[in-house]
């Protein structure tokens, strides 16, 4: 089968597309820059640009839509153009090119209003109470996906969560970062228990699940390693990995709420060239539960995590002795 992977620029994406080649599948890919993935070829362009949107679908069996404005802030009409209409134009595309499965991947995020999701599973999205702009647009992205789920196109919403390993520019990178300057302090000590998966997880996850689409289309998984820890304890092992003493300070939840509620309203305005250091949506992240159920999950995608936690910490810390 032929797959177009969008988005392989990205740390996932490029996992993903790099995943579907040595699992034998034809992968070409659809973004920006080039993906850097050996033996896929590369259609460079906008997600928001129709024509090449239907020259990338073009004699595909399937899709894994993973390109979206990913960001803590910025702009609504951005967000609205990328995630919602870009990926309103892909599934147009795919089902006039005939493409038979489509993986709409997605976040947990989409489902969370705020409090704490403690052993749930994929519950449905709801735009009108996901926290951000991102969450919000991933949330009708989602929906929309899955209402065109048909015996011609199978689709799929895979939900992988807070993906991290060797080589991750965004979430290690900026977690080490702040640690070494200290700025990461910790919300409530640190002791909301949360899952994560190791990025091998996240890409292997997300291929069973373009693979099993005709026997599991028109649900949402939820993808992680299904090791919960407190993210105190994840934020200090991936510091000690990095070489950097982990967060000493704590504030309470409620401040850092009202802090990334004041910082929003200043990015709005006057935006950084960074992510913002604190918003609600990440306060909440922070602070709350959120740790899944994963027997749907592992039963329906024939899938399981292969790398543990601890062999993803212990590959993390080998990479920047390197």
């Amino acid at each position: 089968m032929k797959v177009l992977v969008t988005g392989a620029s990205g740390y996932l994406g490029r996992a993903v597309a790099a995943e579907l080649v040595a699992r034998g599948f034809g992968v070409s890919t659809l973004q920006r820059r080039p993906s850097r993935v050996a033996g896929v070829t590369d259609v460079l362009g906008s997600i928001t640009d129709p024509r090449v949107v239907q020259r990338a679908v073009e004699g595909v069996d399937g899709v894994v839509h993973l390109a979206a404005n990913v960001s803590l802030a910025g702009p609504a009409e951005r967000f609205h153009a990328v995630n919602v209409e870009g990926t309103r134009m892909l599934l147009d595309a795919a089902e006039r090119g005939g493409a038979s499965r489509f993986v709409q991947v997605s976040s947990p995020s989409v489902a969370h209003a705020g409090s704490a999701l403690a052993g749930v599973g994929a519950e449905p999205a709801d735009p009108q109470h996901a926290r951000g702009e991102y969450a919000r647009t991933k949330a009708e992205a989602e929906l929309m996906a899955l209402a065109r789920d048909s015996s011609r196109m199978h689709v799929v919403a895979a939900r992988p969560h807070i993906v991290w390993g060797p080589g991750d520019t965004q979430l290690i990178a900026r977690v080490v970062d702040r640690a070494r300057r200290g700025r990461l302090p910790l919300l409530n000590n640190g002791t909301a228990l949360i899952d994560t998966t190791y990025i091998d997880n996240a890409a292997g996850g997300i291929a069973a699940a373009f693979e099993r689409a005709p026997e599991a289309h028109g649900r949402a998984y939820v993808i992680t390693n299904g090791e919960p820890r407190p993210v105190g304890d994840l934020l200090a092992s991936i510091c000690l990995a990095a070489g950097v003493r982990p967060p000493a300070w704590s504030v309470p939840a409620w401040l850092g709420r009202a802090a990334g509620s004041g910082i929003e309203r200043v990015w709005a305005f006057l935006p950084g060239d960074d992510e913002p250091p604190m918003t609600r949506f990440l306060a909440e992240q922070l602070s709350t539960a959120h740790w899944f159920d994963q027997r749907e999950t592992r039963r329906d995608l024939d899938w399981s995590p292969q790398v543990s936690i601890d062999e993803g910490l212990r590959r993390l810390a080998a990479s920047y002795a390197a």
